[in-house]
């Protein structure tokens, strides 16, 4: 059980954190194109998701997985994206994403004057909390499998 990587987007698609831990394979790509494919997949299984459910959805979709690794997606009222890779041992980290949301991001972030709402995160503060935060989850092994 591992977590691989986590993004953080505003709501104009720009990745504003982003943070690996056990992740094998590089895309191959620079960041910011895989940032740009990462939000277009966002975006498009978004739409699809609302677009085909029998049901008025008011939470959309909260994860999709793959033969290797599970997409964990949890989006704020005003409009931030945390996504969370995993692997498939982790079957809902929604619960997760929402503490990094409410507890490190509007603590250390938010209420953080010197940080600028809708820029890159560089608290150093925020990145230590959120590291000690992940090692700390139980479905985090620093040897991933």
């Amino acid at each position: 059980m591992t977590v691989h990587n986590l993004y953080i987007f505003d709501r104009n698609g720009n990745c504003l954190y982003y943070n690996e831990w056990n992740r094998k394979k590089q895309a191959g790509i620079s960041k910011e194109e895989e940032y740009k494919l990462m939000y277009g997949m966002l975006f498009s299984i978004r739409s699809f998701v609302s677009k085909m459910s029998p049901l008025d959805m008011k939470e959309g979709f909260l994860s999709f997985q793959t033969s290797k690794y599970r997409l964990h997606y949890y989006e704020t009222p005003s409009g931030l994206k945390f996504v969370m890779n995993t692997d498939l041992s982790v079957s809902n980290a929604r619960d997760t994403l929402q503490h990094i949301y409410s507890n490190l991001y509007v603590e250390y972030i938010v209420k953080n004057p010197v940080c600028v709402l809708g820029h890159s995160l560089d608290s150093e503060l925020f990145s230590s909390r959120l590291d000690a935060f992940i090692r700390a989850l139980p479905f985090y092994s620093p040897r991933a499998a």
